[in-house]
């Protein structure tokens, strides 16, 4: 970016409101900020800050009916793009103010000057049309393209977001792909009309880190190749100290602190920013237990902290530890499509001679790419998949010679907490009946006012409330879900819980709740964990051990600390190296 670049976006004194039932309620308050020509600024805070609203707002997405500007302007250059590359003057007659532009007018804006890649890509994509067919729909509407320079087009970008095999992901369904491949189809989706403003709503979430270092690395050669400005929104600090030029921090709808990233990283000023940097796990330390933001602001404030309690400690006992589970030579393959009726049948290998001890007491994590082979191993331990051959031993019982119905007896013991609450929780069914159902099926305790009194028990331990039991999913947060599906979890008093991806998709403060709460609960109820995560700081900081998951393959086993301060092979430095820088943030 250079010094006295011109302004492409300009907001001013913004506030909003969206109407909850009945009422208004206000959600952004005087928003104030400028975007330069091939600038980056990140913007962080927790779910509900209102950074996504503030996204909707520059596109001009939020429907009329349930969103009120109460008051400000945004400002769009309005100069084609070759024009403004070669032209150093710009008056105010350059620009226009989004809210108060025609709707034909914002259809030649969106998607072709102003782009967005959404947080969730399932619910961004038509689960009908084939993901090339989408791009393509795209490049035509906005290009004079023709329907196969278009189809071109799009299989050059879905290789340049790193997908492996472009033309397989083009004629793909979206729910054939992983979340990470779902991602990358949005991000080329988003990057094939070349706009000027690119608004990246939680881009790299549900990305590994290998993958999110190159997607990073790639915005950033699109900036400087085509000048593009970026908006990007995460919360994930290490990822917006490693891309932006300036940040604003945004809290209850108002941004309370903005500046360079260096400023705002370094020498934080606002309570609500040093909250959000002390919550982040760290490499190169393991505190009893991450600070929480409210505990940061609440100490800013002068107000008594409870004393933190040592919680666990590294697997280093010279004792022989007890195997709970004893995985051998475990392997799983899936046919691959054909594509015409006499093409012989292929097969896609997702776990090799799998071989694996889990200790009683232990948090075991699970690192590795996008597609290794990571939530089938968790989903074949638990039988959930079954496994072409090998033995799953749990506590001596080979769990792969069991029927189902002693499978089932089983599943009490052996729970497991998925990467989205909001779609492995039922929509019709109350939190109550969520709760109380599996304690009926696996007939714990005597009768139902017994299992509604542990049930409100699992909630308060799990931070919610006893009110909450009458409310569906839709009514709660993200965190707050992933909390019911912990209590939900707990219900049936297991001795084994696999948490795939359970903090990927929350904010860096509702995930340092939720790992403290993990934490707790092992303790509390002697819980055993498969801990499987791409986030490997997060990993390392749950960890007793870790093992390193790629291809199929586990191709490393150590203690958490040892992995990372010597790790053995290329594949775990690389991932170690991928990680977000964090010095440049602490």
């Amino acid at each position: 970016m250079k010094n006295g670049a011109p302004n492409l976006l300009e907001i001013k004194n913004f506030s909003l409101e969206l109407k909850q039932e009945e009422n208004w309620a206000p959600i952004l308050s005087s928003i104030s900020f400028l975007l330069r020509r091939g600038e980056t600024i990140g913007v962080v805070g927790e779910s509900g800050s209102g950074k996504s609203v503030t996204a909707l707002s520059i596109m001009q997405l939020l429907s009329k009916k349930s969103a009120k500007i109460t008051e400000g302007e945004i400002f769009f250059d309005m100069v084609e793009t070759l024009n403004t590359k070669t032209s150093s003057s710009f008056t105010l007659q350059n620009y226009i103010n989004l809210p108060q532009a025609s709707e034909k007018v914002l259809q030649q804006i969106r998607g072709n000057r102003i782009a967005m890649i959404f947080q969730e890509p399932m619910s961004s994509l038509n689960p009908v049309i084939r993901c090339g067919k989408q791009i393509t729909e795209a490049i035509l509407l906005h290009t004079g393209l023709s329907k196969k320079e278009a189809k071109f087009k799009a299989i050059e970008l879905l290789g340049d977001v790193q997908l492996s095999d472009p033309v397989k992901v083009y004629y793909a369904y979206p729910h054939e792909l992983s979340g990470g491949q779902k991602q990358r189809v949005m991000i080329a989706m988003a990057m094939s009309c070349k706009p000027d403003i690119l608004i990246a709503d939680e881009p790299t979430t549900a990305l590994d880190v290998t993958v999110q270092k190159n997607i990073l690395e790639l915005l950033q050669q699109l900036q400087e190749k085509y000048g593009m400005s970026i908006i990007f929104i995460s919360h994930d600090l290490g990822v917006i100290a490693q891309i932006a030029h300036r940040v604003l921090v945004m809290y209850k709808g108002a941004i309370v602190e903005q500046g360079d990233m260096q400023t705002i990283f370094k020498n934080p000023k606002h309570p609500y920013t040093k909250g959000l940097l002390a919550c982040r796990p760290k490499l190169d330390e393991k505190p009893e237990r991450l600070p929480t933001v409210e505990e940061v602001m609440q100490k800013a404030e002068g107000k008594k902290q409870k004393e933190a309690t040592s919680l666990f400690a590294p697997h280093t006992s010279s004792l022989v530890p007890h195997t709970l589970f004893s995985i051998q030579n475990l392997s799983k393959q899936y046919p691959v499509r054909k594509t015409n009726l006499f093409e012989q049948q292929s097969y896609f290998q997702v776990l090799e001679a799998i071989n694996l001890d889990i200790y009683e007491g232990e948090t075991l994590g699970l690192v590795g790419e996008s597609g290794c082979g990571k939530t089938t191993l968790g989903r074949t331990i638990l039988r959930l998949v079954e496994p072409d051959s090998g033995n799953i031993f749990y506590k001596g019982k080979n769990l792969t010679e069991l029927s189902l119905s002693s499978m089932r007896q089983l599943r009490k013991e052996l729970q497991m907490i998925l990467q989205d609450p909001y779609s492995s929780l039922n929509q019709r069914l109350t939190i109550g009946q969520m709760l109380l159902e599996p304690m009926k099926v696996h007939r714990i305790l005597h009768h139902d006012k017994e299992r509604r009194n542990r049930a409100i028990a699992l909630l308060e331990r799990v931070g919610l409330r006893e009110a909450h039991l009458h409310r569906y999913p839709h009514e709660f947060s993200g965190g707050q879900r992933q909390r019911i599906a912990i209590a939900r979890a707990l219900t049936v008093n297991p001795k084994f819980i696999i948490c795939d991806e359970s903090v990927s998709a929350l904010d860096v403060s509702v995930q340092a709740q939720v790992l403290n709460l993990l934490n707790d609960l092992k303790q509390e109820f002697n819980l055993t964990y498969l801990f499987i995560s791409h986030d490997l700081s997060v990993v390392k900081y749950m960890s007793n051990r870790i093992a390193v998951m790629q291809q199929s393959k586990i191709v490393e086993l150590n203690d958490a600390e040892e992995i990372y301060k010597n790790p053995q092979t290329e594949y775990t430095k690389r991932l170690i190296e991928a990680i977000p820088a964090q010095k440049s943030i602490s």
